[in-house]
Protein backbone atom coordinates (compact mmCIF):
# COMPACT_ATOMS: atom_id res chain seq x y z
CA UNK A 1 0.00 0.00 0.00
CA UNK A 2 1.84 2.73 -1.16
CA UNK A 3 -1.42 5.73 -2.00
CA UNK A 4 -4.40 5.46 -0.03
CA UNK A 5 -7.33 8.07 -1.74
CA UNK A 6 -10.26 9.52 0.49
CA UNK A 7 -13.45 9.62 -0.99
CA UNK A 8 -16.60 10.93 0.30
CA UNK A 9 -19.21 7.92 0.22
CA UNK A 10 -21.60 10.37 -0.55
CA UNK A 11 -20.91 11.67 -4.03
CA UNK A 12 -21.08 9.43 -6.75
CA UNK A 13 -19.10 11.91 -9.25
CA UNK A 14 -15.91 12.00 -6.21
CA UNK A 15 -16.15 8.12 -6.04
CA UNK A 16 -15.74 7.45 -10.01
CA UNK A 17 -13.22 10.09 -10.29
CA UNK A 18 -11.20 7.81 -6.95
CA UNK A 19 -11.84 4.77 -8.84
CA UNK A 20 -10.32 6.01 -11.90
CA UNK A 21 -7.32 7.02 -10.14
CA UNK A 22 -4.24 5.01 -9.78
CA UNK A 23 -4.50 4.66 -6.06
CA UNK A 24 -3.34 1.43 -4.97
CA UNK A 25 -6.42 1.81 -1.98
CA UNK A 26 -9.17 3.91 -2.22
CA UNK A 27 -10.74 4.54 1.00
CA UNK A 28 -14.47 5.19 1.00
CA UNK A 29 -15.15 7.61 3.94
CA UNK A 30 -18.54 7.38 5.90
CA UNK A 31 -16.95 9.46 8.66
CA UNK A 32 -15.32 12.85 8.76
CA UNK A 33 -16.37 13.40 5.00
CA UNK A 34 -19.94 13.05 5.35
CA UNK A 35 -22.38 14.94 7.32
CA UNK A 36 -24.68 13.31 9.87
CA UNK A 37 -27.67 13.67 7.87
CA UNK A 38 -26.08 12.07 4.90
CA UNK A 39 -24.53 9.39 6.69
CA UNK A 40 -27.93 6.43 5.89
CA UNK A 41 -28.14 7.91 2.10
CA UNK A 42 -24.10 7.51 1.98
CA UNK A 43 -23.93 3.95 3.06
CA UNK A 44 -26.35 2.88 0.47
CA UNK A 45 -23.88 5.07 -2.29
CA UNK A 46 -21.00 3.71 -1.01
CA UNK A 47 -22.19 0.03 -1.27
CA UNK A 48 -24.25 0.38 -4.29
CA UNK A 49 -21.45 1.70 -6.32
CA UNK A 50 -18.67 -0.72 -4.86
CA UNK A 51 -20.68 -3.69 -6.06
CA UNK A 52 -21.49 -1.88 -9.30
CA UNK A 53 -17.76 -0.22 -10.25
CA UNK A 54 -15.71 -2.55 -8.24
CA UNK A 55 -14.33 -4.20 -11.94
CA UNK A 56 -13.70 -0.64 -13.02
CA UNK A 57 -10.74 -0.18 -10.87
CA UNK A 58 -7.63 -1.77 -9.77
CA UNK A 59 -7.23 -0.39 -6.56
CA UNK A 60 -8.40 -2.62 -2.98
CA UNK A 61 -11.22 -0.66 -1.90
CA UNK A 62 -11.46 0.51 2.08
CA UNK A 63 -14.24 1.94 3.95
CA UNK A 64 -13.73 3.79 6.92
CA UNK A 65 -16.62 3.71 9.06
CA UNK A 66 -17.74 5.94 11.91
CA UNK A 67 -15.62 5.20 14.97
CA UNK A 68 -16.82 2.30 17.69
CA UNK A 69 -17.62 5.26 20.25
CA UNK A 70 -20.39 6.83 17.65
CA UNK A 71 -22.86 4.23 18.01
CA UNK A 72 -23.14 4.15 14.36
CA UNK A 73 -20.05 1.68 13.37
CA UNK A 74 -23.22 -1.24 13.32
CA UNK A 75 -24.81 0.22 10.69
CA UNK A 76 -22.27 0.91 8.37
CA UNK A 77 -21.16 -2.58 8.69
CA UNK A 78 -24.63 -4.04 8.36
CA UNK A 79 -24.62 -1.55 4.64
CA UNK A 80 -21.46 -2.16 3.12
CA UNK A 81 -19.73 -5.37 4.00
CA UNK A 82 -22.27 -7.33 1.68
CA UNK A 83 -20.38 -5.23 -1.36
CA UNK A 84 -17.07 -7.04 -0.39
CA UNK A 85 -14.66 -4.68 0.25
CA UNK A 86 -11.03 -5.38 0.92
CA UNK A 87 -10.53 -3.68 4.20
CA UNK A 88 -12.29 -1.27 6.83
CA UNK A 89 -10.59 1.70 8.36
CA UNK A 90 -10.51 2.11 12.31
CA UNK A 91 -10.75 5.90 13.14
CA UNK A 92 -10.19 6.91 16.77
CA UNK A 93 -9.01 3.95 18.04
CA UNK A 94 -8.27 3.89 21.15
CA UNK A 95 -5.47 0.76 21.80
CA UNK A 96 -5.31 -3.30 20.53
CA UNK A 97 -8.98 -3.92 22.30
CA UNK A 98 -10.58 -1.82 19.47
CA UNK A 99 -9.26 -3.35 17.11
CA UNK A 100 -10.29 -7.18 18.50
CA UNK A 101 -13.76 -5.62 19.20
CA UNK A 102 -14.13 -4.81 15.26
CA UNK A 103 -12.72 -7.85 14.31
CA UNK A 104 -15.31 -9.69 16.14
CA UNK A 105 -18.17 -7.15 14.33
CA UNK A 106 -16.58 -8.43 11.01
CA UNK A 107 -16.77 -11.93 11.84
CA UNK A 108 -20.49 -11.53 12.49
CA UNK A 109 -20.92 -9.32 9.47
CA UNK A 110 -19.12 -11.69 7.29
CA UNK A 111 -21.12 -14.66 8.23
CA UNK A 112 -24.53 -12.79 7.69
CA UNK A 113 -23.44 -11.78 4.26
CA UNK A 114 -22.29 -14.97 3.19
CA UNK A 115 -18.67 -14.11 3.29
CA UNK A 116 -15.67 -16.42 4.27
CA UNK A 117 -14.33 -15.60 8.05
CA UNK A 118 -11.47 -13.27 8.19
CA UNK A 119 -11.99 -11.68 4.48
CA UNK A 120 -11.69 -8.40 5.70
CA UNK A 121 -8.31 -6.39 6.78
CA UNK A 122 -8.68 -3.51 9.13
CA UNK A 123 -6.08 -0.52 9.29
CA UNK A 124 -7.02 1.69 12.43
CA UNK A 125 -5.88 5.43 12.87
CA UNK A 126 -4.38 5.20 16.25
CA UNK A 127 -3.45 9.01 17.19
CA UNK A 128 -6.73 10.77 16.75
CA UNK A 129 -7.12 10.49 21.20
CA UNK A 130 -4.80 11.03 24.09
CA UNK A 131 -5.60 8.03 24.92
CA UNK A 132 -5.09 6.19 21.25
CA UNK A 133 -1.29 7.86 21.31
CA UNK A 134 -0.90 6.29 24.82
CA UNK A 135 -2.04 2.82 24.16
CA UNK A 136 -0.08 2.27 20.43
CA UNK A 137 2.21 -0.26 21.69
CA UNK A 138 -1.11 -2.60 22.27
CA UNK A 139 -1.73 -3.52 18.72
CA UNK A 140 1.07 -6.66 18.06
CA UNK A 141 -1.65 -9.49 18.26
CA UNK A 142 -4.75 -7.63 18.42
CA UNK A 143 -6.13 -9.21 15.42
CA UNK A 144 -4.65 -11.21 12.09
CA UNK A 145 -7.05 -8.64 10.68
CA UNK A 146 -4.78 -5.99 11.30
CA UNK A 147 -3.05 -4.89 7.99
CA UNK A 148 -1.29 -1.94 8.64
CA UNK A 149 -1.59 1.61 11.52
CA UNK A 150 -1.85 5.26 10.48
CA UNK A 151 -2.31 8.47 12.22
CA UNK A 152 -3.94 11.86 12.25
CA UNK A 153 -3.24 15.45 13.29
CA UNK A 154 -6.58 16.76 12.99
CA UNK A 155 -8.47 15.14 15.53
CA UNK A 156 -6.30 14.57 18.31
CA UNK A 157 -5.89 18.72 17.59
CA UNK A 158 -9.34 19.17 19.00
CA UNK A 159 -9.22 16.52 21.59
CA UNK A 160 -6.14 18.22 23.36
CA UNK A 161 -7.32 21.69 22.67
CA UNK A 162 -3.79 22.73 20.10
CA UNK A 163 -4.59 25.93 18.07
CA UNK A 164 -2.56 23.84 15.27
CA UNK A 165 -0.60 21.00 14.77
CA UNK A 166 2.00 22.76 12.55
CA UNK A 167 4.31 25.62 13.54
CA UNK A 168 5.18 28.83 11.79
CA UNK A 169 7.61 26.76 9.53
CA UNK A 170 5.05 24.44 8.32
CA UNK A 171 6.53 21.91 10.85
CA UNK A 172 4.79 19.97 13.38
CA UNK A 173 5.24 20.36 16.70
CA UNK A 174 6.79 18.41 19.23
CA UNK A 175 3.21 16.43 20.37
CA UNK A 176 2.52 16.14 16.65
CA UNK A 177 5.92 14.38 15.98
CA UNK A 178 5.54 11.81 18.81
CA UNK A 179 2.31 10.92 17.62
CA UNK A 180 3.88 10.51 14.20
CA UNK A 181 6.80 7.97 15.83
CA UNK A 182 4.48 6.34 17.93
CA UNK A 183 2.43 5.00 14.93
CA UNK A 184 6.05 3.91 13.51
CA UNK A 185 6.48 2.34 16.67
CA UNK A 186 3.49 0.73 16.96
CA UNK A 187 3.57 -0.86 13.40
CA UNK A 188 7.29 -2.49 13.86
CA UNK A 189 5.86 -3.60 16.78
CA UNK A 190 2.89 -5.34 15.44
CA UNK A 191 4.42 -6.33 11.79
CA UNK A 192 1.95 -4.21 9.90
CA UNK A 193 2.60 -1.39 7.35
CA UNK A 194 3.06 2.20 8.81
CA UNK A 195 0.83 4.89 6.79
CA UNK A 196 1.89 8.75 6.84
CA UNK A 197 -0.63 11.04 7.35
CA UNK A 198 -2.59 13.32 4.73
CA UNK A 199 -1.06 16.52 3.57
CA UNK A 200 -3.86 19.17 3.61
CA UNK A 201 -3.02 21.67 1.07
CA UNK A 202 -3.50 19.57 -1.90
CA UNK A 203 -2.02 22.89 -4.12
CA UNK A 204 1.38 22.89 -2.58
CA UNK A 205 2.91 19.88 -4.49
CA UNK A 206 6.36 20.94 -3.24
CA UNK A 207 5.50 20.85 0.36
CA UNK A 208 3.69 17.44 -0.33
CA UNK A 209 6.79 15.58 -2.03
CA UNK A 210 9.36 17.00 0.58
CA UNK A 211 6.87 15.41 3.37
CA UNK A 212 6.67 12.11 1.45
CA UNK A 213 10.48 12.00 1.05
CA UNK A 214 10.76 12.47 4.71
CA UNK A 215 8.15 9.83 5.43
CA UNK A 216 10.07 7.18 3.27
CA UNK A 217 13.12 8.03 4.99
CA UNK A 218 11.48 7.45 8.65
CA UNK A 219 10.13 4.11 7.47
CA UNK A 220 6.67 4.90 6.45
CA UNK A 221 5.54 2.25 3.22
CA UNK A 222 2.58 4.86 2.28
CA UNK A 223 0.54 7.71 2.56
CA UNK A 224 -2.77 8.77 2.97
CA UNK A 225 -3.90 11.24 -0.14
CA UNK A 226 -6.52 13.78 -0.39
CA UNK A 227 -7.24 14.24 -3.93
CA UNK A 228 -6.40 12.37 -7.08
CA UNK A 229 -3.55 14.58 -7.87
CA UNK A 230 -1.51 13.66 -5.12
CA UNK A 231 -1.40 10.10 -6.45
CA UNK A 232 1.46 10.40 -8.81
CA UNK A 233 3.67 11.93 -6.33
CA UNK A 234 3.06 9.06 -3.84
CA UNK A 235 3.16 6.19 -6.20
CA UNK A 236 6.98 7.68 -7.82
CA UNK A 237 8.57 8.51 -4.30
CA UNK A 238 7.21 5.38 -2.74
CA UNK A 239 8.21 2.76 -5.34
CA UNK A 240 11.98 1.69 -4.73
CA UNK A 241 14.20 3.25 -7.96
CA UNK A 242 16.24 1.18 -9.90
CA UNK A 243 19.50 1.74 -8.11
CA UNK A 244 17.64 0.73 -4.91
CA UNK A 245 16.17 -2.25 -5.70
CA UNK A 246 19.95 -3.15 -7.69
CA UNK A 247 22.00 -2.22 -4.36
CA UNK A 248 18.95 -3.86 -1.78
CA UNK A 249 19.63 -7.58 -4.60
CA UNK A 250 23.42 -6.90 -4.31
CA UNK A 251 23.53 -7.22 -0.70
CA UNK A 252 20.78 -10.38 -0.48
CA UNK A 253 23.31 -11.95 -3.10
CA UNK A 254 26.68 -10.87 -1.18
CA UNK A 255 25.04 -12.65 1.98
CA UNK A 256 24.10 -15.69 0.50
CA UNK A 257 27.06 -16.14 -1.10
CA UNK A 258 29.19 -15.79 2.07
CA UNK A 259 26.93 -18.21 3.36
CA UNK A 260 24.67 -15.90 5.87
CA UNK A 261 27.82 -14.43 8.05
CA UNK A 262 27.25 -11.56 10.03
CA UNK A 263 28.87 -8.75 7.76
CA UNK A 264 29.81 -8.64 4.62
CA UNK A 265 31.53 -6.66 1.76
CA UNK A 266 30.32 -4.70 -0.52
CA UNK A 267 31.19 -2.03 -3.18
CA UNK A 268 34.12 -1.31 -0.66
CA UNK A 269 31.99 -0.81 2.35
CA UNK A 270 30.73 -2.95 5.28
CA UNK A 271 27.45 -4.26 5.79
CA UNK A 272 25.80 -6.13 8.56
CA UNK A 273 22.56 -8.38 9.05
CA UNK A 274 20.35 -4.92 9.86
CA UNK A 275 21.26 -3.73 6.42
CA UNK A 276 20.35 -7.49 5.08
CA UNK A 277 16.98 -7.41 6.58
CA UNK A 278 16.41 -3.90 5.31
CA UNK A 279 17.21 -4.95 1.96
CA UNK A 280 14.87 -8.25 2.29
CA UNK A 281 11.89 -5.94 3.12
CA UNK A 282 12.85 -3.39 0.36
CA UNK A 283 12.63 -6.32 -2.44
CA UNK A 284 9.62 -7.51 -0.79
CA UNK A 285 7.92 -4.72 -1.13
CA UNK A 286 8.98 -3.99 -4.89
CA UNK A 287 7.20 -7.40 -5.60
CA UNK A 288 4.21 -6.46 -3.60
CA UNK A 289 3.91 -3.22 -5.78
CA UNK A 290 4.65 -4.77 -9.31
CA UNK A 291 2.23 -7.77 -9.10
Amino acid sequence: MRSLLFVPGDSERKLAKAFASEADVVIVDLEDSVSAENKSAARSITSGFIVSNRASTQARIYVRVNDLGSGLTDDDLAHVIKSKPDGIMLPKSNGGADVQTLSVKLRVAEAEAGLPDGSTDILAIITETAAGVLAAGTYAKASKRLCGVTWGAEDLSAAIGAHSARDDAGRYTELFRLARSMTLLAASDAGVEPIDAVYPDFRDAAGFEMECRAALRDGFTGKLAIHPAQVAIINAIFTPSVETLAHAQALVDAFAAAGNPGVVGVSGKMYDRPHLRLAQRILARASTVNS
